[in-house]
């Protein structure tokens, strides 16, 4: 596996393959790799020829109160996982390479980012999207992975490619979980024991939204009345928000009649839980299957 740190060297390797016909994929990340990051790199050495992941904890996504200098970086573990998942180049650059003395341009994020995470972190999303068109003009990937976990990210990143041509085609890869239903996260070390053990309470109250919508309720107010319950079954959590939104444009909705997604954040002490599950409307299931039904065959393969 090749190490760069450069962005210049880092260009030229993936321009020198692209040259070649080589299908280049990427896996963005800061770094302190998990099962889940682990699930998204053996998906995209599926789908490439060579495989790019980064590490790179960008600072400007974080806040001022939050944990940037805290953050978790265990590079000799992460390169190893990399190793074993026969990743091609690990891409390593440092704060100074990524933004250089002088650095003054960040992008703006479009609608989609500024409910829910956006308005919980103001900042957040646009570091998110600077560092991420960076990140593909110098990978120059032909695709990119990222994880559902982060769900509105997935999503503001989807249209970030649209609206700048960018010409990455982009893959959300299911959510990774332990065995609890608790989301795979790089901050999940930060749980005590006790912490760890209600964790996955957030993940069960989206449970117990989505099946209120499986048995046919379309009000979104019962469906996040459920989502609470659960909630306030464990008195430590503090809610940051618990949405039923469009699964596009995460609109909130007032009446769930095809598909939406459910999205959370919950406080655990010092550490921030988010997650989300997308639901389909029992009627728009049947009509799928129905659809199926009386759609005409398809002709054999020639």
């Amino acid at each position: 596996m090749k190490i760069v740190h450069s962005p210049h060297m880092m260009t030229a390797w993936s321009l020198r393959l692209r040259r070649e016909g080589v299908t280049v994929g990427f896996v963005p990340t800061m770094g302190a790799l998990h099962d889940g990051h682990r699930a998204l790199i053996r998906a995209a050495r599926l789908r490439c020829d060579a495989l790019v992941v980064s590490i790179f904890v960008n600072p400007t996504q974080f806040g001022p109160a939050e944990d940037l200098t805290q953050y978790p970086r265990p590079l000799a573990n992460d390169r190893r996982l990399c190793r074993e998942e026969g990743v091609d180049l690990c891409f390593e650059p440092s704060v100074a390479a990524m933004y250089p003395e002088g650095f003054q341009t960040t992008i703006a994020v479009p609608a989609i980012a500024r409910r829910w995470e956006g308005e919980v972190r103001p900042h957040h999303f646009a570091g998110v999207a600077t560092v991420v068109t960076k990140l593909f003009g110098m990978v120059r990937p032909d695709i990119a992975l990222f994880g559902q976990k982060d769900y509105q990210q997935a999503a503001l990143i989807r249209r970030l490619v649209q609206d700048l041509n960018m010409g990455v085609e982009i893959i959300v890869y299911p959510t990774v979980r332990e065995k609890d239903g608790l989301a795979m996260s790089s901050r999940n070390v930060y749980l005590s024991p006790e912490q760890r053990a209600i964790a996955a309470t957030l993940y069960k109250s989206l449970r117990a939204g989505a099946e209120v919508v499986r048995k046919g309720t379309t009000d979104v107010q019962a469906i996040q009345s459920a989502m609470a319950t659960t909630i306030e079954q464990t008195s430590i959590l503090t809610v940051d928000y618990l949405a039923v939104c469009d699964p596009l444009s995460l609109d909130p909705l007032s009446s769930v009649v095809s598909r939406a997604v459910l999205l959370g954040a919950v406080r655990l002490g010092s550490v921030r839980l988010i997650d989300n599950l997308v639901v389909v409307a029992p009627r728009t299931r049947m009509e799928q299957r129905v659809g199926r039904r009386h759609s005409p065959a398809r002709p054999a393969s020639s």
